[in-house]
């Protein structure tokens, strides 16, 4: 990917069945692949005896804003760690322009990388470099760019997020705001076409907010990407997204555009969409009895 600000260590994993894969690639028509940039089928992934997802299917649509929502710990980021290759699914099929991820070898997955660019929680922006120099970094990583249009591609990038001017500050002097629009400007220095987003406005205020939502619409629509933007902030993100995946328990509980998804009759769709305090989805973590629980304490 476009930033290596986090180094990424590859767990163990088990192979897909081979067989089960080819199947599953040999079922994705041409037509399906034009229209998505990432596929994903049957997926299957568990961390222990947990099962994150449980036969999951989604669809990316090229050009497109799609929104992953889902209560805490449902697998939204475990899901951006496959697309991006840093896990490999237990079985199933993750799919990058017509790649199957699982199957590439670590220096494929580098080349796949390259054409994404990633938008971290917390900006990850590196603290002894500047404005300017992070987001030059994946430049001089990647490219042998000569020097005078190396500053003319992050200075575009600066004034595509209105932070120009902020080129030679350092990341402790930035705002949180500026601080996600760099990282975002990092982000898009490599020209990707996949942007993915993990959870952009978790700290932000509203302003801040409002403008990061309108960077991702515009820059979307004007560099013609694929946009995946992972966030519990329904109405925030809801606001910009073309689709919307909503995850729970392991699978997908509501998928289509926004306004279909709101309008959901299903209780956990409804109780996620409009934060309802009470509903399928429980405020206590599964625990024994509690007066059980207390008796056993002595």
């Amino acid at each position: 990917m476009a930033s290596r600000a986090t180094a990424v260590t590859r767990p163990r994993w088990n192979r897909p069945r081979p067989e089960g894969r080819a199947r599953r690639i040999r079922d994705l028509t041409a037509e399906a692949r034009r229209e998505a940039a990432v596929i994903v089928r049957g997926l299957h992934y568990t961390v222990g005896r947990r099962i994150i997802f449980d036969g999951v299917d989604l669809d990316f649509p090229r050009g497109s804003v799609t929104a992953v929502m889902g209560p805490s710990g449902s697998g939204k980021t475990t899901l951006l760690r496959l697309i991006t290759g840093q896990l490999r699914p237990g079985r199933g099929l993750v799919e990058v322009e017509g790649k199957d991820v699982a199957a590439l070898s670590r220096r494929e997955i580098y080349r796949m990388r390259r054409r994404m660019g990633m938008l971290f929680q917390n900006g990850a922006l590196l603290t002894d470099l500047s404005v300017y120099e992070n987001i030059a970094f994946p430049l001089r990583e990647h490219t042998r760019l000569p020097e005078r249009l190396l500053r003319h591609v992050v200075l575009t990038k600066l004034q595509a997020v209105g932070l120009r001017g902020a080129a030679w500050l350092m990341p402790a002097e930035l705002s949180g705001g500026m601080a996600r629009r760099v990282a975002l400007a990092r982000a898009i220095v490599m020209d990707p076409d996949l942007l993915i987003y993990d959870e952009p406005f978790v700290g932000l205020d509203p302003i801040s907010m409002g403008v990061v939502l309108r960077l991702i619409r515009r820059l979307n629509d004007t560099l013609g990407l694929t946009s995946i933007v992972v966030s519990h902030d329904v109405r925030e993100i809801t606001a910009v997204a073309d689709y919307c995946h909503l995850l729970s328990g392991g699978r997908i509980i509501a998928s289509g555009p926004p306004a279909a998804v709101a309008g959901s009759d299903r209780e956990d769709v409804r109780q996620f969409m409009h934060g309802l305090p009470d509903g399928p989805v429980p405020f206590h973590y599964p625990a024994p009895e509690y007066v059980e629980q207390l008796r056993q304490a002595h």
